[in-house]
């Protein structure tokens, strides 16, 4: 996947999954501040991540995620590493 797949893959989930409208998820877009959020919606949006790699998102990493282009960044880590 390019990192512009994996945008609008993420895009798509935080707008269907979270009801988020589509022009406020950009790659700045802060996942807490802007997007409005918590923790709960962060353990939904690891088992996402799980499902569009195929690979555990460990905890460090989660709470590494600030952004949606962070997210956007360790979707595309996990598939790099899982196509070794």
């Amino acid at each position: 996947m390019t990192r512009d797949e994996i945008y609008a893959s993420i895009r798509a989930t935080l707008v269907d999954s979270f009801e988020i409208p589509s022009e406020r998820v950009t790659l700045e877009a802060s996942l807490m501040d802007d997007l409005e959020l918590d923790s709960i919606d962060a353990i939904d949006m690891a088992v996402q991540i799980q499902e569009m790699t195929g690979v555990r998102v460990e905890e460090d990493q989660l709470r590494k995620l600030r952004t949606v282009g962070d997210t956007v960044d360790l979707v595309q880590h996990l598939l790099a590493t899982k196509s070794g």
